[in-house]
């Protein structure tokens, strides 16, 4: 991870925004914070190999079309979206925007300095992980039925009662399976999953 990395805030809320900045500097990242998408794109294109932190539901521009923007004029950033609780299919589509991450608001911050660091480091360890595409084909293939349809359905972003409700099962049961096809894939979170199901072409 380069040293002494700058990470840009963005989010609308300014008590958000302060809080992550004095988290983000006591670990030792150099901070900026920006109250609006817009105001990020108007600032001096400075950040060199740096990391954004976004959140994802903002007036004027909100978190998706900041990607866009982002992905459109090459710059070389990585991006970590913050979404609010039932804000999943959002994220799904991000990280297919080219979004490094995902984290769901509220969020505790070593989780959040995980996700940082990984983004910072093009998330090598997390690409030998989610294996070649061969391999994820393989992986895919241990799945059970039920597996493969509860992950079919984590992977477009529904939640565990949604997926209950679509194959008529418990929450609770589509916990377990969750947890087994998390294990078999070799996903420590549902955002590698989805990472492993974009690079599949499956999402």
């Amino acid at each position: 991870m380069p040293a002494n990395s700058l990470i840009c805030i963005i989010d609308d809320d300014e008590s958000m925004r302060k809080s992550l900045a004095f988290r983000l500097r006591a670990a030792g990242f150099r901070v900026e914070t920006y109250g609006s998408a817009l105001a990020f794109l108007d600032a001096p294109p400075h950040i060199g190999e740096g990391c954004v932190v976004t959140d994802i539901r903002m007036p004027q521009m909100d978190g998706m079309e900041l990607l866009r923007r982002i992905k459109s004029c090459g710059r070389n950033l990585q991006v970590v979206v913050m979404t609010g609780h039932g804000d999943v299919s959002l994220a799904v589509e991000a990280m297919k925007l080219g979004a490094s991450d995902f984290i769901e608001k509220p969020f505790d911050d070593e989780t959040l300095l995980t996700m940082i660091r990984a983004a910072l480091n093009n998330a090598e360890a997390s690409s030998q992980r989610d294996g070649k595409a061969l391999e994820i084909v393989e992986l895919i293939r241990s799945l059970t039925a039920r597996e493969r349809e509860v992950f079919d359905g984590l992977v477009v972003g529904q939640s565990n009662k949604d997926i209950g409700r679509n194959l008529d099962i418990s929450p609770r049961t589509v916990e377990i399976y969750r947890a087994n096809l998390m294990k078999k894939m070799r996903a420590n979170s549902l955002s590698e999953l989805v990472r492993i199901a974009i690079k599949a072409g499956l999402s």
